[in-house]
């Protein structure tokens, strides 16, 4: 088995697949499939909307192309899938988009060939339930006519820092020849190097702790921030204080959402739960984390309420919509259910959002953007998500925004001077 010269096929393009297409695509043959026609003619005119690929870096990839149609990849050696592995209402894992895709990668499997997974799943889900749709779709037999890899995706949207080649990546494969090749085969484009795990099911449980360790930590700066609010204690104060030490974590408390943190735990509880154990600390965690929208959206508005504001007829102006800050990325963002709380309460919502696309936001969420220089005579201010341009701010020009004479001000990731906001006629919430 030897990779050198063999053609790669990219399922899915993107804020994974893209960024790994493009850089195998510098000096290798490589075929990048997505279903999604716009996001296709938008890569071939050079734009990447996920902002996680320059169009000079677009440009480099000379030997990256781009399709809709599963025929165009049927001369590829390595199969390499990256689609959205999601839960569903209930949170129990979506598994349908990796089913698709391995089912069409199936369908054009050759002896030889090898089909390597990037989607974060649970322990056991590539051999389990991916393995034998391929072998289905393709007639031919596991590690005889084909083999598996999985090398867990690391990427973290909207940083310009730890990018893709800068980040050491898990390998792992099905054969030890199979996990040799690719472990070479990634780290012929990884800087920082690669790491070899002993089996699939190690690399798979590797990734979804990652997620769940921060999700946990978070969850309990959150829960500490709900105590010290009903202290009367500044949570950032006490944060900034115990961090003095040497060895305190700097976690902060926000809102946690996203395709990472806000699902993944979820999938290996599901998994533990099929095994006969049920998680106790990490679906407890969880639970702290979804209810935080709602927590500070109640806040809020138990402030207007002590400030005489009439809450049925009153306006909040939520700054930020995305999951994170200085990306464009929406998928679970916990900004919505701040939204709804807030609708739920007949309060008018003006969300604005200066790197969120309009029609994608309303074609998810039904939420309309509004430009942040049309807002106005709103009884709070509600910045939600980081961005640079919310941070960069005045707290005189959020104050402009207000009407009331008691405005409030929800400081979500406490990116302001609370004593800067008090001078400016707020009264400050903040997580």
């Amino acid at each position: 088995m030897n990779f050198d010269g063999k053609r790669i096929a990219v399922i899915g393009l993107g804020y994974v697949g893209l960024p790994l297409a493009v850089e195998f695509g510098r000096t290798r043959d490589v075929v990048g499939l997505d279903l999604k026609v716009g996001r296709i003619e938008k890569l071939r005119s050079g734009i990447d909307s996920t902002k996680e690929v320059t169009p000079e870096d677009l440009a480099a990839a000379k030997h990256l192309r781009y399709t809709t149609e599963i025929e165009d990849i049927t001369d590829c050696d390595i199969y390499i899938i990256t689609v959205p592995t999601p839960v569903d209402q209930v949170n129990r894992p979506d598994l349908m988009p990796i089913r698709k895709a391995s089912s069409a990668v199936g369908s054009v499997l050759s002896k030889g060939n090898v089909v390597i997974y990037e989607s974060t799943v649970y322990p056991g889900c590539t051999e389990e339930i991916c393995v034998p749709i391929l072998e289905s779709s393709s007639g031919l037999r596991f590690n005889e006519d084909f083999f598996c890899g999985y090398s867990p995706e690391r990427i973290n949207p909207g940083d310009q820092v730890n990018t893709l080649t800068k980040v050491v990546k898990v390998t792992a494969g099905s054969t030890p020849e199979a996990a040799a090749e690719i472990d070479a085969l990634y780290g012929s484009i990884i800087e920082r190097g690669t790491y070899l795990a002993s089996s699939i099911k190690v690399a798979e449980a590797a990734k979804v702790i990652e997620n769940i360790q921060r999700d946990i930590n978070i969850a309990l700066v959150n829960e500490l921030s709900i105590i010290f609010n009903h202290l009367n204690i500044d949570t950032v104060d006490v944060l900034n204080t115990a961090g003095s030490k040497w060895n305190f974590l700097p976690f902060r408390p926000g809102l946690v959402g996203g395709h990472c943190i806000g699902v993944d735990p979820y999938y290996l509880t599901h998994k533990a739960e099929e095994v006969g154990y049920h998680p106790q600390v990490i679906l407890s965690g969880r639970r702290i984390n979804d209810e935080m929208a709602h927590y500070a959206a109640r806040s809020v508005i138990k402030m207007m309420s002590k400030n005489g504001i009439s809450i049925n007829q009153s306006r909040v102006c939520i700054l930020g919509v995305t999951f994170k800050e200085n990306c464009p990325d929406i998928r679970n963002t916990k900004v919505v259910d701040l939204i709804r709380e807030f609708e739920d309460w007949g309060i008018e919502v003006i969300v604005s959002d200066v790197h969120a696309d309009g029609d994608e936001v309303f074609a998810h969420f039904g939420v309309n953007l509004t430009s942040l220089d049309e807002v106005k005579d709103v009884d709070a201010v509600v910045v939600a998500v980081a961005h640079d341009e919310y941070s960069n701010l005045e707290p005189s020009y959020l104050r402009a925004l207000c009407k009331s004479k008691s405005a409030i001000i929800a400081d979500i990731k406490s990116v302001f001077d609370r004593e800067d906001l008090k001078a400016c006629g707020f009264e400050v919430f903040r997580l």
